[in-house]
């Protein structure tokens, strides 16, 4: 599986803003960036739609795919999420402590090293380019293949160039409190592929793609230019490595990149894995994981992106047993959200494909390949919307390390489980090793967590009002959402069973009623269910939307 949007998302690192907001300020931005994250998702689903159409589950397709790993492994470590969340601390103390010259003197050390540094490191990966994928990247593909691939991958190495410095312009804006650019950001980002897509693929192939990536890259970067000016930014032509603050970055970005380097080593492996095997098997493996995917963002990223402040804020007020009661809502709350969710893609699974993606050279067959792996990634969407909130609550508490060597070990795994089952269950095995160890992983967070809130409550005299994880209600809370999910797979199954099969209705077809139909009626049927079970999340989602309309 793959992301070839993980840059324009990730390129703000870190996990907001480190300077304090008031609580109307932090709903505000808040609210302001979710909606925005969801216009993202919306472009980029749109941009799968449109790349799917041109090019299906092809050999071209995966050369694209294949494409990125390379790039993407070397933005990650070097410009990607571990640069942000070490860069903007460090900043904002600048901004506060000494001046804002100094704030923007540092961004000026590390704009001016990140950039010679990805210079360096892209011009050998574009010498070396096809040796790595070669011997690397896509050992199975055919020379051809392998030859594009490369062809493609210098391109996207450029373009990497340009998302390390847009990456750490969105974390100055990030720290200095503005949200709304580096947010529109990567919707402009996935506009320039759609466009290459729709209007360049047609005449210059799967090149049309890359074209679209580099200026992509190119709108990524522009469009924040006006907001770091409004920020009378002093940039200056310093390369000064010995910089006290320069080498703090550095230091705070460890952890950080080698938790990001093993799951860049998992990518990178499963697209070796699945270079050889038939051709599409990478391409539909990366429209399941995006499906998947989906709800996993709207639900879990977007209520992690909210709770992370109120964490945080809860804990350097040294409230932890209500930053405890405030995780075991929000937990109830997904789950309650991501069981059916997973019911859903796994019983409405091809429905949902046809209608999103099957068009133009995305065929049945394509359908039908991309449904095989999304029934694995399904089994693995509650463990994933689980860890997005619980990995905030660590770094709440200040500790990086443990989320760090948990995820380093659940790649680990997933990589051998990859192996053990591509023989059995080809490409899908690639898909169900990821679900079963991402639900390790939730299991062996949950269990750490429990035991460092204990170790806390001890700490503060609290032993006896609050042990730990209030494991009985979220298994309560739980179970009443994997009923209820039951019933409305049941409901669903047979409606499914009824419906005409491969016909029209009312001229409609047939996928589109199947999904809609099926949705509608299992969201009602869940609901309806939920509610006779006593479950009081149906009234606390109408309470979230009340006071995020309030906002």
């Amino acid at each position: 599986m793959t992301k070839p949007d993980s840059r324009s998302s990730q390129a703000q690192g870190g996990e907001g803003g480190v300077r304090a907001l008031d609580s109307k300020g932090i709903a505000s931005a808040a609210t302001l960036v979710i909606l925005l994250f969801i216009l993202s998702r919306g472009t980029g689903l749109l941009r799968e739609m449109i790349i799917g159409a041109r090019f299906g589950t092809s050999a071209d397709l995966d050369a694209y795919l294949a494409a990125f790993r390379i790039p993407d492994l070397l933005f990650q470590l070097v410009a990607g999420g571990a640069l942000g969340s070490a860069f903007i601390p460090t900043f904002a103390a600048a901004w506060t402590e000494d001046s804002q010259q100094q704030a923007w003197l540092l961004f000026s050390r590390v704009l001016n090293l990140l950039t010679l540094f990805l210079i360096l490191l892209c011009g050998l990966a574009m010498l070396f380019a096809e040796p790595l994928v070669a011997g690397v990247i896509a050992p199975g593909f055919s020379v051809e293949q392998q030859q594009l691939t490369a062809s493609l991958m210098r391109w996207m190495l450029a373009s990497t160039v340009v998302f390390g410095a847009s990456g750490l312009i969105m974390g100055a804006l990030n720290a200095v409190q503005h949200f709304l650019l580096p947010a529109v950001a990567p919707v402009f980002y996935n506009c320039a592929i759609i466009a290459g897509a729709w209007l360049l693929a047609p005449v210059v192939g799967i090149q049309g793609l890359v074209l679209g990536v580099a200026g992509g890259a190119v709108l990524h970067l522009l469009v924040q230019l006006p907001a770091l000016m409004r920020q009378n930014v002093r940039y200056r032509f310093s390369f000064d490595a010995g910089d006290a603050k320069v080498r703090e970055v550095a230091r705070l970005m460890g952890p950080r990149v080698l938790g990001l380097l093993f799951v860049q080593l998992n990518f990178l492996v499963n697209t070796i894995l699945a270079s050889g095997l038939p051709d599409g098997s990478l391409s539909a493996l990366n429209y399941a994981w995006l499906l998947m995917l989906l709800p996993q963002g709207i639900f879990a990223q977007a209520v992690a992106t909210v709770a992370f402040p109120t964490f945080s804020a809860q804990v350097a007020a040294g409230n932890r047993a209500q930053m405890l009661e405030t995780l075991t809502g929000l937990l109830r709350l997904i789950l309650f959200l991501s069981i059916p969710a997973a019911f859903l893609l796994y019983v409405l699974d091809e429905p949902f494909i046809e209608i999103l993606f099957q068009r133009g050279q995305f065929n049945a067959a394509s359908t039908q390949a991309v449904a095989y792996a999304l029934r694995f990634f399904a089994l693995g969407l509650v463990a994933h919307a689980v860890v997005e909130i619980v990995v905030r609550v660590f770094y709440a508490l200040h500790d990086t390390a443990t989320p760090v060597v948990v995820g380093v070990a659940t790649m680990a795994l997933n990589i051998l489980l990859s192996l053990a089952l591509i023989g059995r269950l080809s490409y899908g095995g690639l898909a169900l090793a990821n679900s079963i160890a991402t639900a390790l992983e939730m299991g062996v967070l949950l269990i750490l967590l429990g035991r460092k809130v204990r170790s806390y409550n001890r700490e503060e005299g609290q032993a006896t009002a609050m042990q730990g994880l209030p494991v009985r209600q979220l298994l309560t809370s739980g179970g009443r959402s994997l009923l209820a999910s039951a019933v409305m797979a049941g409901a669903v199954l047979i409606l499914l069973a009824v419906l005409p099969d491969g016909r029209a209705v009312f001229g409609i077809p047939p996928g589109w009623v199947a999904a809609v139909a099926g949705a509608g009626l299992g969201v009602l049927v869940y609901a309806l269910a939920s509610y006779l079970l006593g479950g009081a999340e149906i009234r606390q989602l109408a309470a979230l939307a009340r006071r995020s309309a309030q906002t």
